[in-house]
């Protein structure tokens, strides 16, 4: 009973986490995209735990990690038109038992968990993974100092990044081009981000570009006969 309600609440909170998400694609206020964006990573960790404990009760031994765990932030990730492929080196992790390397899949994301190496846990959690994949079909791979997890895509497309929150930060890069937009205040737009972030050699260029575009703009309408 007590596993049957833990399962429904990891259910709902992967709803949840799939109903954000899909407001943060469409969302375009700044102010509610950090809402939005706060409650994602809220989610994300709740989520994360409930896993870990179910994972816990449904061995029914002790699974206590020893010692500390470690975030595994460094990855290498590619790609077939079928699986997402996830490169993560552990240097020595082919040493250890295989029950030490859990993967667990969701629609959207995988958890990592490698127990006990060199006195330490290494965790890696991707919550929002750019496209659907087929947890039946997903695994990992134990290599020389490698884990290989294997994501098997729903549909057979290219992705361009890896993760919703790296199609994110792209589009927040890009200009914000309005098709019913004058092209000069695009422009000038662009300008002002690049000026602001240049350095002082940068912004004299501009400064002088600027000079002498307004010097033949002038001299331009003795022209307009």
């Amino acid at each position: 009973m007590v596993h049957a309600f833990d399962a429904i609440k990891i259910s709902g909170l992967e709803n949840d986490l799939k109903e954000v998400t899909s407001l943060l694609e469409k969302c375009e206020r700044q102010r509610v995209r950090g809402v939005l964006t706060q409650e994602q990573k809220k989610i994300e960790n709740e989520l994360t735990q409930k896993r870990q404990q179910q994972a816990k009760k449904d061995s029914g031994t002790d699974t206590t990690l020893k010692g500390y765990t470690v975030k595994i932030n460094n990855y290498g990730w590619d790609q077939s038109d079928k699986f997402v492929k996830i490169y993560i080196t552990l240097k020595g992790v082919h040493s250890i038992p295989a029950e030490n390397v859990e993967v667990s899949f969701t629609e959207r994301g995988f958890n990592l968990l490698v127990k006990d190496l060199d006195k330490k846990n290494h965790q890696m959690t991707v919550n929002n993974l750019l496209c659907p994949i087929v947890i039946a079909e997903s695994s990992k791979k134990i290599k020389t100092d490698m884990v290989l997890v294997m994501c098997k895509k729903k549909a057979s497309k290219k992705w361009d990044c890896l993760t919703q929150v790296e199609k994110q930060a792209k589009e927040k890069d890009k200009p914000n081009m309005n098709d019913n937009a004058d092209p000069s205040e695009g422009l000038m737009s662009m300008l002002q981000k690049i000026y602001s972030e240049g350095d002082d050699e940068m912004k004299r260029t501009i400064n002088k570009a600027w000079c002498e575009s307004q010097e033949k703009k002038a001299k331009g309408d003795d022209f307009d006969l």
